[in-house]
């Protein structure tokens, strides 16, 4: 998975945030990033990191003390490299940092609940700061998207869908479980989570090439030298940010004020819609819903014979639920534009009829999911399942979509 992990700040993407005018808007307040596409350089980018070293006045025994008070499950070594970028990420940078530090509030508690469900170490979380500000519309020149920094085959193959209008490298949700089953696996090949965690930057075919230069050795600082100059300081750069954000109280480091959302609500749908019509009948400001669903980057939610996600704050729950009708027809042939809504198309804003019977539902697999749970819920068998999909064995993959009967 290859990023470009540069000598300065080019760990993180540059990025411009700006308040809203509409201070009465709830995501407006917390959603910080959504000007991240902007070109303009953060104040405290510009650093080589192969060329300069930091001075500090806290000493090396107290930096030291720190990062042992912190009882990672990783360990976090300690050396010169390590210590320039601790003191990067607490010193030098007070503008990134604090529009982290708020965006954290949202995004920790996703990965945490992710990572623990696979059973690995939640200092994980950390690696989606070094990878992409926290911004899940992050975009490298590489072609790498989201949170996590998928690029598109390696995406495809752990379940990620992208075509024409969704791309689920920016869903936090999806994106952030395939995170976690390729770390499972990286960490499965190597047993160590520093060799683990550079094979997310760089690949595993490049880590193994620096273990045979480095004789064979799995010690991470043998094979340090070995590794692909940008990955070098993807694992400094990640106790960096883990200190930083540790101690940030220490450094006078605060979250940027936003009024971050405490509630947001999940639905299902089963028809097309555009995010237009939510806007427009619910009176949800458009921004707050596309900053909720990254991955419709259309506006577009394909979800008819299907099985589609939509996240809305939760004070608009109930009244989505009572107007899913009433939105699904409002303004169709404008927003739709003859597209399918229930799996008919539309002629002057009415379904079309067709025989029933002639196209498949789909169902798309939920982490947890299993053949025979998804074949009580549609009213089938497993053997049915597994015919109308090809399936020679009981395995299914989060993100996969099956077909689970005809209307």
């Amino acid at each position: 998975m290859r990023r470009l992990l540069s000598a300065a700040l080019g760990l993180f993407l540059s990025v411009c945030f700006i308040y809203s005018q509409d201070k009465d808007t709830l995501l407006q307040r917390w959603y910080l990033h959504r000007q991240s596409s902007s070109r303009q350089q953060a104040p405290d980018a510009g650093y080589n990191m192969d060329s300069v070293r930091f001075n500090t006045d806290v000493p090396d025994s107290v930096l030291m003390a720190r990062l042992e008070r912190m009882h990672s499950f990783i360990t976090l070594p300690y050396n010169e490299t390590v210590k320039n970028y601790m003191v990067l990420y607490s010193e030098k940078m007070p503008v990134t940092m604090g529009q982290i530090l708020s965006l954290s509030e949202y995004y920790f508690p996703i990965f945490e609940e992710t990572l623990d469900r696979y059973g690995l170490p939640l200092e994980l979380k950390y690696m989606a700061v070094i990878e992409s500000h926290l911004n899940p519309r992050a975009e490298s020149i590489f072609g790498a998207k989201g949170l996590w920094q998928f690029m598109y085959r390696t995406g495809l193959s752990y379940g990620l869908r992208v075509n024409s209008y969704i791309d689920e490298r920016m869903d936090p949700i999806l994106s952030t479980d395939a995170a976690c089953r390729y770390l499972k696996d990286a960490y499965a090949i190597f047993g160590s989570w520093p060799l683990a965690i550079s094979a997310y930057n760089c690949g595993s075919g490049n880590v193994n090439k620096a273990i045979k230069r480095a004789g064979g050795s799995t010690d991470y600082w043998k094979v340090y030298d070995y590794l692909p100059r940008e990955t070098r300081g993807y694992v400094p750069a990640l106790v960096g940010a883990m200190y930083a954000i540790n101690y940030a109280r220490e450094y006078g480091l605060r979250p940027d004020p936003a009024a971050v959302p405490e509630y947001v609500d999940t639905f299902h749908v089963h028809r097309n819609i555009h995010l237009r019509q939510i806007s427009e009948v619910m009176g949800i400001p458009m921004q707050d819903i596309r900053d909720l669903n990254p991955q419709y980057f259309q506006d577009y939610v394909p979800a008819a014979g299907s099985d589609e996600v939509i996240r809305l704050p939760f004070a608009y729950s109930s009244s989505f639920m009572d107007l899913q009708d009433s939105i699904a027809r409002y303004k169709a042939d404008t927003f739709l534009g003859g597209r399918i809504t229930d799996g008919r198309e539309l002629v002057n804003g009415r379904p079309l009829q067709t025989s029933t019977g002639s196209s498949w539902v789909y169902y798309k697999v939920k982490s947890g999911d299993t053949l025979s749970h998804i074949a009580k819920k549609y009213h089938c068998s497993v053997k049915q399942l597994k015919s109308w999909n090809n399936l020679k064995t009981d395995r299914i993959s989060v993100g996969q979509r099956l077909k689970v009967g005809k209307r």
